[in-house]
C-alpha cells in the first residue's frame, strides 16, 4: 500500500512539473512572438513613413504651377502672356509694372553689347521680375540671327538649316543645336525661337532661304530632330510659321494672302509640324497670313478657326504664340491696342508685343467686360508656366 501510494505521489508530481513546463515555454513563445510582431510593426511603420515623406518630396508641377497662379493677381496673369519686344527706355520698369512675362531680343538690343555686359543686362531683367522672365532671341541662323550680328558675342556666325545641312547632314544638325544650346545658357536665353517648319522649295519664295530647302518628309525630319535636342538641351523649341508660309509673299510688309487648298496644306505643310508636336515641341508660333481655305476673313494669329485646327486637327495643347504684332499683315488689319484681346480670344496663349502698354489695359478691360474669360487666361498662364518650368526657368 505504501509503495503504491509513493508511486501515485510521484505520478502526480511528473504530471505536475510538465504542466508548469509547458505553460512557462508557451509564455516564452507568445514573448517571442509578441516582440516578433512588435519589431516587424515598428519596421513596417518605419517603411510607410519613409514612403511617404518620399513621395512628399517629389514635387506635382501642375500642383504647384497652380498654386502660382492661385496667388497672382490679374494683372499679374495677364502680363505673363506677353513676350515683350525690349522698350528703348524703362525697360526694368516695364517689367515690374506689366508683371511682363518675358523680352525678346533684338538687333538693337545685342549690337553694341560684349559677351559680359550682355549677360549682365538679361540678369538685371530677371532681377527686375518677380516670375522669372522668358528670355528669348531669334537665332534660326543664316539671315535670322541677332546674336551673330552682335561684336564678339558668338565664336561663329550660326549658320542656316540649309547650309549645315548641306555640309554635315542630320548629325551636322544636332551638332548646330548643342552649340547653339551651349551660346543661349551661357548669356541666360531660353528660347532661340527655331526650327523653321515651312516647307519651301522654291528659291525665290520669301521664307525659302531661312527653311531647309527640301520637301515636306525632309523638313519634318529635321523639325523632329531639332525638337528632341532643343529638348536635350533645356532650350525650348518654337514651330513657325503654322499653318505653313508655303511660297507666299513677306507678311512684314503687306498682309498676305495663302490661297492654297486645306486638302494642300494637309498633305504637305502640316507635316513638319505634326513631326515637331509628336517629338514634343514647346510652342507653335502661329503666322499672320490670311489662309483663305480654313479662315479667309482673319490673319492665322487672330483666327479662332486656324487655332482649333491646331489644337482639334493636330492635337497640340503646349503655348501657342503670334508672329510679331508689329508686322504690316495684321498691324495694317487691325490696330495695335485690339490686337493682343484679339489674338488672345482666337487662341494665343504668348503675344509677341511691342505694344504692349496699350494692349495689356486693352486685355484687362475685356476680362472686366466679360469677352474674354478669366477661365481661358488661366489656361493660357498655366501652358506659359509650365513652358518656363520645363527648361528650369522656375525653381521651388
Amino acid at each position: 500500500m505504501i509503495v503504491s501510494a509513493v508511486l501515485v505521489l510521484l505520478a502526480i508530481l511528473g504530471i505536475s512539473l510538465a504542466v508548469i513546463l509547458f505553460v512557462n515555454q508557451s509564455k516564452s513563445t507568445e514573448t517571442a512572438k509578441s516582440n516578433v510582431n512588435e519589431a516587424t510593426s515598428t519596421s513596417n511603420e518605419t517603411k510607410d513613413s519613409t514612403k511617404e515623406t518620399g513621395e512628399n518630396n517629389i514635387k506635382d508641377p501642375e500642383k504647384i504651377i497652380n498654386e502660382m497662379i492661385a496667388t497672382m493677381s490679374v494683372e499679374e496673369k495677364v502680363g505673363q502672356l506677353f513676350l515683350a519686344r525690349v522698350p528703348i527706355d524703362q525697360q526694368l520698369e516695364s517689367i515690374k509694372n506689366y508683371h511682363l512675362g518675358g523680352y525678346l531680343l533684338f538687333g538693337r538690343d545685342v549690337e553694341s553689347e560684349t559677351p559680359d555686359s550682355l549677360k549682365d543686362k538679361i540678369k538685371s531683367y530677371q532681377s527686375a521680375s518677380k516670375v522669372p522672365l522668358f528670355i528669348a532671341s531669334d537665332e534660326e541662323g543664316g539671315t535670322v540671327s541677332r546674336l551673330s550680328r552682335g561684336t564678339g558675342l558668338v565664336s561663329e556666325v550660326f549658320k542656316s538649316p540649309q547650309e549645315v545641312y548641306q555640309e554635315s547632314g542630320w548629325p551636322g544638325i544636332r551638332s548646330d543645336i548643342q552649340k547653339k544650346a551651349a551660346v543661349l545658357h551661357s548669356y541666360g536665353i531660353q528660347g532661340g525661337l527655331f526650327p523653321d517648319a515651312d516647307v519651301a522649295t522654291d528659291p525665290q519664295a520669301f521664307i525659302y532661304d531661312r527653311t531647309l530647302g527640301l520637301d515636306a518628309q525632309k523638313t519634318s525630319e529635321f523639325v523632329k530632330i531639332s525638337v528632341e535636342e532643343l529638348k536635350k538641351q533645356k532650350i525650348t523649341s518654337t514651330l513657325k510659321h503654322f499653318p505653313g508660309y508655303g511660297n507666299n509673299r513677306d507678311s512684314h510688309v503687306e498682309i498676305v494672302y495663302d490661297t492654297r487648298s486645306i486638302d494642300e496644306l494637309r498633305s504637305n505643310d502640316f507635316l513638319p509640324f505634326k513631326a515637331g508636336i509628336e517629338a514634343g515641341a514647346d510652342s507653335v508660333l502661329v503666322s499672320h497670313n490670311i489662309i483663305t481655305s480654313i479662315d479667309g476673313t482673319m490673319p492665322a494669329s487672330i483666327s479662332r478657326p486656324v487655332h482649333d485646327v491646331l489644337r482639334n486637327e493636330l492635337g497640340f495643347e503646349k503655348v501657342i504664340m503670334t508672329d510679331d504684332m508689329d508686322m504690316a499683315g495684321l498691324a495694317d488689319f487691325i490696330s495695335q491696342e485690339e490686337a493682343g484681346l484679339a489674338a488672345l480670344k482666337a487662341g494665343n496663349d504668348l503675344i509677341l508685343s511691342s505694344s504692349f502698354q496699350e494692349q495689356i489695359p486693352y486685355v484687362l478691360q475685356g476680362i472686366e467686360a466679360g469677352t474674354y474669360t478669366e477661365e481661358a487666361l488661366n489656361q493660357s498662364v498655366y501652358r506659359v508656366l509650365k513652358m518656363k518650368n520645363d527648361v528650369g526657368l522656375i525653381n521651388w
